[in-house]
């Protein structure tokens, strides 16, 4: 038994009391209540969420978007699957249910968005990756679609945004590495227009001349966010004359690949040149020497990241206003052995 004109007909009740009893109306019996939750239980009654969700107008899902390509399947230390826990602790307290919505490489990100609006597949959106123009956060704004960014743009006039402070990050390292000796600092950076490489390469070049350093573009090395883009860095590290005394590094899974392209060319972070990495994942902390980089809770990012759309859903923007902001979310340096290298003047 599955439909509700089966449950009422076996306990010979109307099809309206079941109906407002499984959705726990205030106008049905106690007893009758504990009646049909019981037999629909027994039965194996299943709700018709499609039917019910095209009535109500919602579906209670709310849609992570992320980007399925070659780099996030190597990055298996990939950050969103911390965020997950975060977030679903928050939505189901609410009865929203997280989907992920992995948009593949060969297609346009917006072309895709379109695609699942139109069909009506969620409530709210979360989006990542997002550019430096991202016309994603025009159609969700034209849409009336609550949502938020993981990610700062210039598009979209008055949206709500959560950002990583590459800001901070930038500047701490920078000042770490000139307060060491150094003078030739090496930066990676995206190979794309996500808008984070240009907001932390910015913040790289104020910080440099904060500190009397001058700006060279031959020190912004682009590589894919993967263990081999890390390789690939330090392979184009060692090319350039005269070479970097350090470099820092914008995504955690790069410092594997840097480091392995560093031993076979006999080259010791934190003895021939100092290293800081990204963000603490548990991969890259059993590196040696120990890797100094920056360590943030993803959980609790995730519970910020819902928290915040729901101050956009108008079910819940009285319970949680205090979120309705945007945030530049803070990490902390996790001091290690590979940036211990210094330079005599």
């Amino acid at each position: 038994m599955k439909g509700i004109h089966q449950l009422a007909k076996h306990l010979d009740i109307s099809i309206g009391t079941v109906s407002r009893a499984l959705n726990d109306k205030p106008d049905v019996n106690p007893e009758t209540r504990k009646r049909v939750l019981e037999a629909a239980e027994k039965f194996g009654y299943v709700a018709n969420q499609s039917g019910r969700s095209l009535r109500k107008g919602t579906t209670n899902v709310v849609g992570l978007m992320v980007e399925s390509s070659p780099e996030s399947i190597e990055n298996s230390d990939n950050f969103f699957s911390g965020l997950t826990g975060g977030m679903q602790a928050v939505l189901t307290q609410h009865n929203l249910d997280l989907v992920m919505l992995p948009c593949p490489t060969e297609e346009d990100p917006l072309e895709y968005l379109k695609r699942m609006v139109a069909r009506r597949l969620v409530d709210a959106m979360i989006i990542s990756a997002t550019q430096r123009v991202d016309p994603r956060i025009d159609l969700l704004i034209k849409a009336k679609i609550p949502f938020v960014a993981l990610g700062r743009s210039t598009s979209g006039g008055s949206h709500r945004w959560i950002d990583l402070d590459f800001e901070g990050v930038a500047n701490s390292a920078v000042d770490r590495l000139v307060a060491h000796g150094h003078r030739r600092i090496a930066v990676t950076a995206p190979c794309g227009d996500v808008n984070l490489g240009h907001i932390f390469i910015e913040a790289y070049t104020s910080a440099l001349a904060r500190n009397g350093l001058s700006f060279d573009p031959a020190l912004v090395i682009r590589a894919p966010s993967t263990e081999s883009g890390g390789y690939q860095a330090a392979s184009a590290l060692l090319t350039i004359e005269p070479r970097p005394t350090a470099v820092i590094l914008i995504y955690e899974m790069m410092a594997i690949g840097l480091y392995q392209r560093l031993a076979q060319a006999g080259i010791l972070p934190g003895k021939d040149i100092a290293v800081i990495g990204f963000r603490e994942s548990p991969r890259a902390k059993y590196l040696q020497p120990a890797l100094t980089c920056y360590r943030l809770s993803l959980n609790d990012l995730g519970k910020e990241l819902a928290e915040t759309l729901l101050a956009l859903m108008p079910n819940q923007i009285d319970a949680y206003q205090d979120h309705a902001r945007n945030r530049i979310w803070p990490l902390e340096l996790a001091p290690g052995e590979s940036d211990s290298f210094r330079v005599e003047s």
